[in-house]
């Protein structure tokens, strides 16, 4: 009896060293909790052991959130939050023995959103909260829309709006070495920022500026509230042989503007978005679809012949992964009237580039091939109404596919103009002849 006693005792010795950190009695464990601050919200993240139902309200004088996780228990402590611009503290209880019950003590009003989340390659089962203030203060108001700044001349400078990829809890792709895809992109963009704010004539965006989530239409729809003549994303790919490299800048696909259209098309009466400054809620389907693929079609030509230029340019900095700019539908880059590319900096998962991603003068290096095809764009192209178009001598590089008619249109000068101050006495144009553009 003694022995079995002994016996009985080393399996529940042993069942408490297994079971360790699991939950006890059917309860899920919240594991962690993380949290970010972005601009217009705060999400917070709840790491939980398995699926977690739970419910949450608001309570006033003071401000609360309180949500309860049914049960559930804490397995540590809640973390320090520190300067906080909308908590003002946590803290949590234990309800019925069974439940967690996690309080917020607010600074201000919020209207809470709540999802859960499957696991995935990082993480866990999921409790999302995202935290929205109620009324926007004047700083979020004054912030919401870059006004594109006008000189006393009368011409703007070009906005460039700068999206690095992921942030937060998406950390993107991770190298060997454990260096993560959004805080190596984050630092490339704001080398990148810094180096446009200092041309005469441009000024850039940061659509992301801290670690937080962004959704991928959000970040296209920031990008349209900034008024933005250029939208570029910056990653690091990924792929399972470590051997992979090289640079690549990608356009977006036929296939994904046809997606795009159709559902611009379909939701164009509940949508205030405009195609280049022109609604599309009151146009019939014919007049809507033939505006819209004017758009598209001009925005597609753009975002090919700046990618071009930036593929070029990062040539210099090291080896390219394709040596022609590539096409996919990516969602970000599906703006109808944004030119939009994605730049792949480097391999993460290729150890040497992960070092080089990691290294400030190699994050310079990609920055400055980057602003070089960037205003080699401009130059070539730049918008009306701005200082670059203002400035003068304009070139174009006639391409496969050219016409002058169409060159015409795309530097908004008359087909005349253009026969005149390049000497031609017929429309006949060839590739690689260099066009002087007449001033706007």
């Amino acid at each position: 009896m003694h022995d079995n006693a002994i016996k009985m005792n080393k399996i529940v010795a042993l069942l408490l060293l297994f079971l360790g950190g699991q939950a006890i009695g059917g309860q899920a464990l919240v594991e962690n909790l993380r949290f970010w601050s972005a601009p217009d919200h705060t999400r917070l993240v709840f790491d939980t052991s398995d699926p977690v139902s739970h419910k949450l309200f608001t309570l006033s004088n003071p401000n609360r959130l309180v949500i309860d996780l049914q049960n559930a228990r804490l397995n540590g402590a809640l973390p320090k939050l520190g300067s906080h611009p909308l908590i003002s503290r946590l803290r949590s209880a234990s309800r019925d023995d069974k439940d967690l019950r996690v309080v917020l003590d607010l600074k201000t009003a919020v209207k809470p959103k709540s999802f859960e989340l499957k696991p995935n390659r990082q993480y866990g089962h999921r409790l999302v909260l995202d935290l929205y203030q109620s009324e926007e203060s004047p700083q979020q108001q004054s912030g919401k829309r870059v006004v594109k700044s006008i000189s006393d001349s009368g011409y703007r400078d070009v906005v460039v709006a700068i999206d690095p990829g992921h942030g937060g809890e998406d950390p993107g792709a991770k190298g060997r070495n454990g260096t993560y895809e959004k805080e190596v992109v984050l630092e490339i963009a704001r080398k990148l920022a810094a180096l446009i704010n200092k041309e005469s004539g441009m000024k850039a965006v940061l659509i992301r500026d801290g670690d937080y989530y962004l959704g991928l239409r959000k970040r296209m729809s920031l990008a349209r509230e900034h008024r933005a003549d250029l939208f570029v994303s910056i990653h690091a790919d990924a792929f399972k042989d470590s051997r992979a490299h090289g640079s690549s800048v990608y356009t977006l696909s036929n296939r994904g503007a046809s997606s795009e259209a159709a559902r611009w098309l379909a939701n164009r009466e509940n949508s205030s978005d405009l195609i280049g400054g022109v609604t599309l809620e009151d146009k019939d389907d014919v007049l809507a679809s033939v505006l819209l693929d004017l758009s598209q079609t001009a925005t597609q030509q753009a975002s090919h012949q700046v990618a071009n230029n930036l593929l070029s340019n990062l040539r210099q900095v090291g080896k390219t992964h394709k040596n022609t700019v590539q096409k996919a539908g990516f969602l970000v880059l599906k703006s109808p009237d944004v030119p939009s590319i994605l730049v792949e900096t480097a391999f993460i998962t290729n150890p040497t580039e992960e070092k080089r991603l990691k290294s400030s003068s190699h994050q310079n290096k990609l920055a400055r091939a980057m602003l070089d095809g960037i205003k080699d764009y401009f130059n070539q192209s730049p918008p009306p109404g701005t200082l670059l178009a203002k400035a003068a001598p304009r070139k174009h590089v006639i391409s496969r596919g050219d016409t002058l008619s169409q060159i015409a249109e795309q530097y908004q000068v008359t087909l005349n103009s253009l026969r005149q101050v390049n000497g031609l006495s017929s429309n006949s144009i060839r590739i690689g002849q260099v066009l002087k553009i007449p001033g706007t």
